[in-house]
């Protein structure tokens, strides 16, 4: 990875984090947000791999709860690890499938919510499990379902922009 894609990841994951503090936290529909972080960690993850996945998500996941005050490192937490799968399912059995990212928001929301939900009840807080896991789920999903294919489009056309892919390799010799 050159120094300008890690420059175009950082500006992704940054501009992710201030659009989910700012915007997206007070757009609430039937209970439920949209993980705009979340989706742009999705579409980093697909196109860059694990390595870059767990470190935007890590980075993106610690600045959001310096951001919101959340529990520090939380967040950094879960979707470092979102990331790191996400991106292995990119690099192994995932690329090139146009499923691949509807796929990807289904499953990680899921496991995203359900991590949250199970750290949070470790550290003591005080958490509903039928909001957490059954109304904001079922609402979050489905909104990131519907802002899923604008956020992975814009990804892949800035980091596809930057990327210089060899279309033949030349023998010397």
């Amino acid at each position: 990875m050159t120094l300008a894609d890690s420059a175009i990841v950082a500006g992704i994951v940054f501009v992710a984090v201030l659009l989910q503090a700012t915007i997206f936290a007070s757009f609430a529909v039937l209970g439920g947000t949209p993980d705009v972080l979340l989706l742009a960690l999705l579409g980093i993850s697909l196109l860059r791999g694990a390595i870059t996945g767990a470190v935007a998500g890590f980075s993106g996941g610690l600045l959001l709860d310096v951001v919101t005050l959340d529990t520090l490192g939380l967040t950094a937490l879960i979707l470092a690890l979102a990331g790191y799968w996400t991106g292995r399912y990119g690099e192994t059995t995932g690329r090139g499938r146009a499923q691949a990212p509807i796929l990807s928001v289904i499953v990680v929301t899921i496991l995203v919510a359900v991590l949250g939900f199970f750290l949070h009840f470790l550290l003591g807080e005080e958490v509903s499990l039928r909001r957490a896991l059954v109304e904001a789920l079922v609402a979050g999903l489905g909104l990131n379902l519907i802002f899923g294919g604008p956020v992975f489009a814009l990804c892949r056309s800035l980091l596809e922009r930057g990327a210089q892919r060899t279309a033949e390799v030349r023998l010397l010799g």
